[in-house]
């Protein structure tokens, strides 16, 4: 008789009982100090978790590069760039670009929106991408010449959308490319 009256107990419904839903994620914002020159500190910080030092890592040039924050592995952040000069040409970056879209879609890959050009966002778990799995990839016009933005994470903070967050970094390190390079994003 006593487990029954338990029973009953556990499955009468908490009338006085009120959930409150989590607060929604906070947005991605374009704010300085900036790691790798394109992302913003605060934003990459809020995104991934990351609470440490960033030493951030550049090697190359406006042309083609890359750099790293912070300088471990794995790299929690990692940012590459190529533009259309200086050795590559406009075959060589349709087919990173295309490299990127045959990975990416295989991995349920999300196209970006038409005014951050051909691109996509996507979770690559697997080798040689496992570090970082969180991509996304860009070819945009910039000045008139075609550029690829990369843009990886080795995690995203819980309760975060990583692919709304990933096109939201695209965004800003986008629109820093053009005031860092001179030249206007989707011309």
């Amino acid at each position: 008789m006593a487990a029954l009256v338990v029973l009953a107990t556990a499955c009468t419904p908490e009338s006085d009982l009120a959930t409150t839903p989590a607060p929604p994620a906070q947005p991605v914002v374009d704010a300085a100090p900036y790691v790798c020159k394109l992302i913003p500190e605060q934003a990459f910080r809020m995104v991934s978790g990351v609470t440490g030092p960033l030493a951030e890592r550049t090697d190359g040039s406006e042309g083609s590069g890359e750099c790293w924050a912070p300088d471990t592995a794995p790299r929690p952040l990692e940012v590459g760039w190529l533009r259309v000069g200086n050795g590559t040409t406009q075959e060589g970056l349709d087919f990173t670009m295309e490299d990127r879209r045959q990975v990416y879609g295989r991995y349920d890959g999300l196209k970006l929106p038409a005014d951050l050009g051909d691109g996509l966002a996507a979770y690559v778990p697997a080798f040689p991408f496992e570090a970082q799995p969180y991509r996304v990839s860009a070819k945009f016009p910039c000045g008139g010449i075609d550029r690829i933005i990369d843009i990886y994470l080795a995690r995203v903070a819980k309760g975060r959308d990583a692919i709304k967050d990933l096109t939201d970094l695209m965004r800003i390190a986008q629109k820093r490319y053009g005031v860092l390079y001179h030249c206007t994003p989707g011309r």
